[in-house]
């Protein structure tokens, strides 16, 4: 069943404190945030866009760092400082002509529920709130921030057949040659 919704899913769409980081937010004496990103997290993401599944960031905070690792992975639909995360959810299927069971969520705190909702496959990170791992039809083996997201885009890419990528047409490759 969880392999059958996978295989549908065109949209995926992230939280970010606590899913993309480990939800810590660090604050310099200056005032200036720092985010913790994982670079496998990144990875997934990148062979997943590369596969056919488009990505969107929906924050409930704002923050120049999300925008700076947004760009760095091409993800173009980053939606930052939403306090309804539900009607984002709906207006960006609306805009992509998509299905419920083609949009998948990954959520870790109560203010992602309500997209959970609008989805047909609902993920919690496996350090979510209780409420959110509930709602959940899925929840990762990894913490948020640490591999989750990774976990999230294998599970997708698996169910669709494409995992692992067999072409070694990894996105930022380079060809090494020896003489």
């Amino acid at each position: 069943m969880l392999e059958e919704k996978a295989a549908r899913i065109k949209l995926l769409i992230l939280d970010v404190d606590g899913v993309m980081t480990d939800g810590r937010v660090v604050i310099n004496d200056l005032g200036q945030e720092m985010k913790f990103f994982n670079v496998r997290d990144g990875h997934g993401l990148k062979l997943l866009m590369k596969g056919g599944v488009e990505v969107a960031i929906i924050s409930g905070r704002d923050s120049r760092a999300v925008e700076h690792r947004a760009g760095e992975l091409g993800i173009r639909e980053v939606y930052q400082g939403a306090e309804d995360k539900e009607s984002l959810c709906l207006k960006l299927m609306k805009e992509k002509a998509l299905m419920r069971d083609e949009v998948c969520c990954v959520g870790d705190d109560l203010p992602d529920i309500p997209m959970f909702r609008c989805v047909g496959l609902p993920i919690a990170v496996s350090d979510a709130v209780p409420e959110v791992r509930d709602a959940a039809g899925y929840v990762t083996k990894e913490r948020g921030g640490e591999g989750a997201v990774r976990e999230v885009c294998e599970l997708i890419l698996r169910a669709k057949g494409a995992w692992p990528p067999v072409n070694n047409d990894f996105p930022g490759k380079r060809k090494i040659g020896f003489t």
